[in-house]
């Protein structure tokens, strides 16, 4: 009876315990599948851009918070043109040419972008080659979920509103290797997140109005503005996206034509554009 009982409490055992490998297995399976799947989108985001059609794969990336701040009366960073503030131009006002770069805060590429040409950009704004206007969308907290690309962006509004270089040099930090996550990590809407990478900009580190302003969301109606103005362009299909005086500019890449993400794809292109007239 003893071992009877015994042998079938042992296949009782055996049979819960296969059934649950089997059940972890599927499970294992659709992680890894989702993972790929990951992966692959991220591969061709890098490739090709991330592409502004993310809006349509899922939620809205509304909270209540920025509800009742799209309710609110708009305060405008200083720095900032136009009737709502959406003009962000750097450099020289009177340059001949206009560089226009349309980014999302969360957008590795962007970040990929900034890593690789900022300093080149920065370089020709110096030199008066051209001006750069900034239009800053949050299409990835739609596609994605969360409010990261939102938070950041009323952030660098309170880092403009101290002054343009402190706009920049902000912008570089946001996208820098080390302090920049991956899309679907939605670390930006953390104030505080926001907050500890600032200190690494002197103009910034321990500013009280403008930690204020980040803590009390100050420019979050202005950031959605922001994103109103990005989402106004219907030809700017992913981010990066580069203008020069109205014209794309773009290199051949595996997947078509996307913008250039060297420091050499950068000069060439601009150089061939500026030889046109």
């Amino acid at each position: 009876m003893s071992k009877r009982n015994n042998w079938e409490n042992k296949q009782s055992a055996r049979e819960r315990l296969r059934a649950e490998r089997e059940q972890q297995a599927k499970k294992d399976r659709t992680r890894r599948q989702l993972l790929v799947g990951g992966a692959t989108v991220g591969v061709l985001a890098v490739a090709a851009g991330i592409v502004v059609a993310v809006t349509q794969l899922g939620g809205d990336g509304k909270d209540s918070a920025w509800e009742a701040a799209a309710k609110k009366t708009l305060v405008k960073p200083a720095n900032t043109a136009g009737d709502k503030g959406t003009e962000i131009v750097i450099g020289d006002k009177n340059a001949k040419h206009t560089l226009e770069i349309y980014q999302d805060m969360r957008c590795p590429v962007c970040s990929v972008f900034e890593q690789n040409v900022g300093d080149t950009v920065d370089k020709d704004v110096k030199a008066g080659t051209f001006k750069v206007r900034y239009h800053i969308g949050a299409f990835l907290d739609r596609g994605l979920g969360g409010t990261g690309a939102k938070n950041a962006l009323s952030a660098v509004g309170a880092a403009l509103d101290v002054s343009p270089e402190a706009f920049s040099a902000y912008n570089k930090a946001l996208y820098s290797k080390a302090n920049h996550p991956v899309e679907t990590k939605d670390a930006f809407a953390n104030d505080d997140t926001l907050l500890k990478i600032a200190q690494q900009v002197p103009a910034l580190k321990g500013n009280a109005k403008f930690e204020k302003n980040v803590k009390d969301g100050t420019f979050d109606k202005w950031a959605l503005e922001m994103s109103d103005e990005f989402d106004s362009h219907k030809d700017v299909t992913g981010t990066p996206t580069l203008k020069l005086d109205g014209e794309k500019l773009t290199v051949d890449t595996p997947q078509g034509k996307g913008a250039p993400m060297t420091a050499e794809q950068f000069r060439q292109a601009v150089d061939a554009r500026l030889k046109q007239g």
